[in-house]
């Protein structure tokens, strides 16, 4: 099956930009990412009010894939679409703030909101439940982007018959240093899924 996967959109969001199939198409300077987050929100109308109360992973992740799908989302009447995403800090950013709540036992107060967030995994339950998929997905922690972790794991899920389109990517935040770069793959595309193409992306 070599050969036979391609990527068919991109979008990438660092330092408060964000390009979609190479194109730049959004930015602000001289905001934190939260309000970078809220202005990204307005400008795509995206419409899903449950955003401000995510973290801010959840957010960067929710953003990037609401950009890539929802023309997709538009014209299928039901999304067969895996996640397979990954970063470097895990959920530390939150985890952190979690501890913060915590650590200070003349005003302890831990937050039930904020620890709802201290799991990686759950910023792909936020897309999950956005979009209603019931397909496999997966959040993994590597050292550095693992692109041919990506396009293995990714063609298993398709070879296998598991999923029709995989939406894929890092998505690293940790104290307002992030990135993150997220492709959808299936057998339509423009680019071939392959190691040096992913790395293409997340190094552009």
């Amino acid at each position: 099956m070599e050969g036979v996967y391609k990527i068919a959109r991109q979008c990438t969001i660092e330092n408060n930009s964000i390009l979609l199939n190479g194109e730049k198409c959004f930015t602000v300077e001289g905001v934190s990412f939260s309000e970078f987050a809220k202005a990204a929100y307005k400008h795509f109308e995206m419409d899903y009010p449950k955003f401000f109360k995510m973290d801010n992973l959840s957010k960067l992740a929710f953003l990037v894939s609401e950009i890539i799908l929802k023309d997709i989302v538009k014209s299928e009447e039901e999304l067969d679409i895996a996640l397979v995403f990954a970063n470097r800090s895990s959920s530390l950013d939150t985890d952190v703030k979690y501890q913060a709540s915590i650590a200070d036992k003349t005003s302890y107060f831990p937050s039930p909101a904020v620890f709802v967030y201290t799991l990686p995994n759950i910023c792909i339950g936020e897309i999950s439940i956005r979009y209603q998929l019931k397909t496999e997905n997966a959040f993994f922690v590597f050292d550095t982007f693992p692109a041919e972790f990506f396009k293995n794991y990714t063609e298993s899920l398709l070879t296998t018959g598991k999923t029709e389109k995989v939406l894929c990517g890092w998505t690293e935040y940790f104290q307002e240093t992030y990135k993150a770069v997220v492709y959808l793959v299936g057998e339509k595309g423009t680019i071939e899924h392959n190691k040096q193409n992913i790395n293409t992306l997340y190094n552009n």
